[in-house]
Parts: structure tokens; C-alpha cells; sequence
């Protein structure tokens, strides 16, 4: 797909960049060589293969789930100036 300047101008404006006529044809090529590849990709068949969440199909190695502190939270809140039902309150800072 080839890309022309009044289509590279609207795409500028819409991403917000200044290009200047220097770059606008290195732009351009720089584009089209993406759509191309973009074009080469969607042309292949894909029909037979199975979605991947990952490309590497490992197994992540979980550690069992064990309690390794016991619960502070009631002395850490006796510390507090305020405190209610396990919440810490503070004084409001946004009004």
C-alpha cells in the first residue's frame, strides 16, 4: 500500500508531529514499509494455528502459600492516632 503526502500530512496532524518537507519522504518510505509488512502478514494462513497467550509454552513454578508473619495489624493500629473497623484515619487533605 503505497502511501501519498496529503495522507502523510492528515496522519501528522492527527498524531500531532511536525514533519518537515526533509523528512516527510524518508517518512513516507518509513510508512509504507510498515503497511507492506503489515500487508505480507495479514496475507498468511493462519487458520490451523492455536491462539497463544505467550510464545513460549512454559510453566510458571508456583510456591505454596504459607504464612510466614503472623497478623500485626491490631497492635500497629493501637499505635495510631485514629483508627476504625482495621482502617487508618486521617485527616481530609483535598477538599
Amino acid at each position: 500500500m503505497a502511501l501519498d503526502k496529503s495522507e502523510l500530512e492528515k496522519i501528522a496532524h492527527l498524531a500531532r508531529l511536525h514533519i518537515t518537507k526533509a523528512e516527510s519522504e524518508e517518512v513516507m518510505l518509513r510508512i509504507t514499509d510498515i503497511l507492506a509488512l503489515i500487508d505480507e502478514m495479514q496475507s498468511i494462513n493462519t487458520n490451523d494455528v492455536a491462539p497463544l497467550a505467550h510464545p513460549l509454552d512454559l510453566l510458571q513454578r508456583l510456591r505454596t502459600d504459607e504464612i510466614t508473619e503472623r497478623d500485626y495489624r491490631d497492635e500497629l493500629q493501637s499505635l495510631a492516632p485514629e483508627a476504625q473497623e482495621g482502617l487508618y484515619l486521617v485527616p481530609k487533605v483535598i477538599e
